[in-house]
């Protein structure tokens, strides 16, 4: 496969896995957003903390959805190629009650051909 195909074939892998986060997040299925996470990913949700794993992870975004957030939408999104199994996505968000920016969700190719985040990093503003 050639650089251009594997990039190709890596950014189809991103875009749909983080459509499939949004879906996920907007039908209020934390287990849903958790599942497009690595088992060690590491998300930082500022101000809110650091969150270890898929288990905390799921839990911080079951706590935001029971306190009534829903709707998100991203704008402004740019994916950079990193190499052949890795891309970083930045982006502005917004939610039914609050907006911020997405400053790094780093998504990585698994062996079965999708994407997972490895490290996320956003924040409300």
């Amino acid at each position: 496969m050639s650089t251009t195909q594997q990039s190709a074939t890596l950014l189809t892998a991103v875009k749909a896995a983080s459509a499939e986060w949004m879906a996920a997040f907007n039908r209020a299925d934390a287990a849903g957003c958790a599942a497009q996470y690595e088992a060690s990913a590491i998300m930082h949700a500022r101000p809110f903390g650091t969150f270890n794993g898929t288990a905390e992870i799921q839990a911080f975004w079951q706590k935001v959805m029971d306190d009534g957030l829903a709707d998100v939408a991203y704008s402004n999104t740019q994916i950079d190629v990193l190499d052949d199994q890795s891309a970083v996505l930045t982006s502005d968000w917004v939610m039914n009650k609050a907006q911020g920016v997405v400053h790094r969700e780093l998504w990585v190719l698994q062996p079965d051909g999708t994407a997972k985040l490895r490290e996320d990093e956003f924040e409300v503003q």
